[in-house]
């Protein structure tokens, strides 16, 4: 139930490995283990995010995360309360999409209580439970998220009332009553039809559960990698307006988050762009502070942007967004994309397994392998899927549009009067095209072929030059280094396509260009 004393987060610190740097308390970029447990703290008290998601979903976790975290910084915690001052949220593993974590959707579920009962016996209080809402990702129906509420009310809480002996002892009598009772579960949608129809879901889950407040998440790096980047912007303003639309209807309020990276790829959400990006997604009440955003800069500037983000957020409402507008645009920008991707998976995953782990996680095919469009091509996660294409000198914000200049007016207009930042974003972007790397490939073709494969070299880099020519032509972009910094970070992609093309190790300057950008990907 909504608790009137409960915030609503704005910053959301998150465990996505898009950093390059190690972070200040360690000497290693690689976070693992008991570090993810400094790391929640850190990321309260150092630099001021009020929520971290910790993340079952294609990772270990940490079962005693609460404990350790209340006896490890007992002052921090005394003075900010775990549950009211600053929030623990759970990601799940989705069982209809995830098969082999099932058991920890279960696992995670029956921790809660045990988490409550750490918080309930520090604070020495019967005071409300700290941990309560938990994320499903892969959301794609309102019957999802009325599974896991009742999976979390029939095998978690109802299991108690049970009698465990002759005499009539209850489990509850033995081990104690349980809390919360029920939980709240935030979607995370990410599909284009799920989001194009998110109204309807909200709708018929606040009906059936009936819930007095709801969080809902929309994904903006997977869309991204599925349907292109400015569908992915386009598709997270309808699921703001939609949001707005279902909170309207149904007259309970109703706070969208929106995950996003630091590159514009993946949501451009960094300290240096946080008052475009609280302008672009109006409405928006909570958004991810990822890893990058908080190693890849100094800590006081970092400190200073989440401080100004919460200060901005939700920075006013949600704009309306024609849906059948969005879909005819969709339909034709995202084949474009879709296509050029397919050309380069070879070279997207060979990239991908170059590129240093920053955390362990397990493989994630997302939905991009189950489009019927390009069939069921493997990729990467989104963080090694855009930090490939950066790493040559292509940024993935470009592939695909070309199809632009297929849009009518209407819909061209309509791409500029939504996509308010487009120009801005992409101005960012066009400054890390390098057109060296293009004719590297050029002028060694057969090197090309053989490291890069065929379809790359001969289907995607054509496609690319295409998407270049309408950025430049019909949106007025330079692609290209303007300053001696752009020059500088070329030189490190140039060299990663130089060492590629003859058998040598390219992880240093691909760390390096990561490095001057100020994320992996």
């Amino acid at each position: 139930m909504f608790r009137e004393e409960r915030t609503v987060p704005k910053a959301m610190a998150s465990q996505h490995p898009d950093h390059v740097s190690a972070p200040p308390w360690s000497t290693d970029p690689f976070i693992s283990g008991e570090d993810e447990v400094t790391e929640v703290y850190w990321a309260y008290a150092e630099y001021g995010t009020d929520e971290v998601m910790w993340d079952a979903e294609g990772k270990d976790i940490d079962p005693n995360v609460v404990r350790k975290l209340l006896t490890s910084y007992p002052d921090f915690f005394r003075t900010n309360r775990l549950g009211r001052d600053v929030y623990l949220t759970f990601r799940l593993p989705n069982p209809s999409i995830e098969v082999v974590e099932r058991k920890v959707f279960l696992e995670t579920l029956q921790s809660i209580p045990r988490h409550n009962d750490v918080v309930k016996a520090f604070y020495a209080d019967s005071g409300a439970p700290a941990v309560f809402e938990v994320i499903l990702p892969f959301t794609t129906s309102h019957t999802e998220l009325v599974r896991v509420s009742e999976s979390y009310r029939k095998a978690v809480a109802a299991p108690l009332q049970e009698r465990i002996d002759f005499q009539g002892t209850r489990l509850a009598d033995w081990i104690g009553n349980i809390e919360p009772e029920s939980i709240e579960v935030i979607p995370l949608v990410e599909d284009i039809g799920t989001v194009t129809n998110l109204e309807r879901l909200l709708v018929r889950y606040v009906e059936l559960v009936g819930p007095r407040y709801m969080r809902v998440f929309l994904a903006r790096s997977d869309p991204a990698m599925n349907y292109g980047f400015v569908v992915a912007v386009l598709l997270a303003k309808y699921g703001l307006w939609a949001c707005r639309r279902a909170s309207d209807q149904l007259g309970i309020p109703i706070f969208p988050i929106i995950g996003a990276g630091s590159l514009p790829f993946r949501g451009h959400n960094s300290p240096d762009n946080v008052e475009d990006f609280a302008e672009e997604y109006r409405g928006v009440y909570t958004v991810t502070v990822q890893s990058a955003f908080r190693y890849d800069y100094p800590i006081e500037r970092t400190r200073s942007a989440i401080e100004k983000l919460r200060t901005l957020l939700p920075s006013g409402e949600a704009r309306e967004v024609d849906r059948d507008l969005l879909l005819k645009i969709a339909a034709k920008l995202v084949p474009a994309f879709q296509s050029s991707v397919e050309s380069a998976a070879h070279t997207i995953n060979f990239i991908a397994s170059q590129l240093p782990p920053r955390r362990a996680r397990r493989q994630h095919v997302g939905l991009f392998g189950y489009s019927r469009t390009v069939g069921s091509i493997k990729l990467p996660r989104a963080i090694p899927f855009t930090a490939s294409l950066y790493s040559i000198g292509m940024p993935p914000e470009l592939v695909g549009l070309r199809a632009i200049s297929s849009l009518s007016e209407e819909e061209f207009d309509f791409v500029l009067e939504t996509h308010l930042k487009l120009k801005h974003d992409l101005e960012a972007v066009a400054r890390r095209v390098s057109w060296e790397c293009i004719s590297l490939l050029s002028e060694n073709s057969e090197a090309a072929r053989r490291v890069f494969g065929p379809d790359f070299v001969d289907r995607f880099v054509p496609n690319y030059l295409e998407d270049l020519k309408v950025v430049e032509e019909q949106l007025g972009i330079k692609c290209g280094p303007r300053t001696i910094s752009d020059r500088m970070y070329l030189n490190s992609v140039e060299n990663v396509v130089i060492s590629l093309l003859t058998g040598h190790d390219p992880v240093q300057e691909l760390v390096r260009a990561a490095s001057l950008r100020r994320s992996l990907g």
